[in-house]
């Protein structure tokens, strides 16, 4: 039988997603969890791979057992082995042909950023933070410039072991609540770092330093030396992989509600 779940949880303790030597990720704990309460070593595919720092709301895994448990056993056992900052919020039997991350049609992001002269305190670790006071309208005319299929190569870490550059961005979204601005990002994939480049360029322009256009020629040069450095990971949340409905998976956890 092959399994999905949905998992949550909070990046700042961990070495990201993809299992390491450390033992130190999400991957690492969750199948460590999986083993404890299955008492069989379960290997998960997840949806999409998160660095250090970075949180996920809905994270999408997949494996495959020969263990019949009700879904919500699924639930409840694993999260007794789990730390608190990781949490399975649901759990549903698929198709054999459902893949987490090759079934997926498309993936959001969120970046939470607070406004403040003063640096995150209660928050820290969950925002990213800005001192200087943001232009909301550069912000919006610059992200349009990213909108559509583009190759994204000025915005790709050179670790990055996609096998193109090229994506398409459907969506960016800024709001503003109060002193916490939030960026909503979707594409049909990203690269890496990407996000964190794309809000350093955002950031820039934001806060006055380049005009508008100044994304434009950056998309342009292909080249990660034209744009702004890598922004911190703090305020950076996976929201979730997108998938066809007939798959009938969750678009979303509970978690996924507590953004500002």
């Amino acid at each position: 039988m092959r399994l999905a779940l949905g998992v949550s949880y909070a990046g700042q303790a961990y070495d990201g997603w993809q299992s390491q030597p450390s033992g130190n990720t999400v991957q690492d704990r969750l199948e460590a969890a999986l083993r404890q309460f299955t008492q069989q070593r379960i290997g998960t595919v997840c949806a999409g791979r998160t660095d250090a720092g970075v949180h996920g709301l809905m994270q999408v895994v997949h494996f495959d057992t020969d263990l019949d448990r009700k879904e919500h056993a699924w639930v409840r056992g694993p999260n007794s082995f789990l730390p608190g900052d990781i949490a399975v919020h649901w759990a549903r039997p698929v198709p054999a042909d459902f893949h987490a991350r090759a079934s997926a049609i498309g993936r959001r992001y969120a970046y939470v950023l607070l406004e403040s002269p003063v640096r995150p305190s209660v928050e820290r670790g969950r925002v990213g933070w800005v001192f200087r006071p943001l232009d909301p309208a550069a912000m919006q005319a610059a992200a349009q410039q990213l909108l559509g299929e583009h190759d994204f190569s000025s915005f790709r870490a050179a670790e990055c072991q996609a096998r193109t550059p090229v994506k398409t961005m459907r969506r960016i979204e800024i709001a503003r609540r109060g002193a916490y601005w939030r960026f909503e990002f979707e594409a049909d994939a990203f690269l890496h770092h990407m996000i964190r480049n794309l809000m350093g360029c955002l950031l820039v322009i934001g806060k006055g330093d380049r005009p508008v256009d100044w994304m434009a020629e950056v998309l342009a040069a292909r080249d990660r030396r034209a744009a702004a450095p890598t922004f911190a990971p703090d305020g950076l949340y996976f929201l979730g992989p997108v998938y066809a409905p007939h798959w009938g998976l969750p678009d979303r956890t509970a978690a996924y509600d507590w953004l500002p």
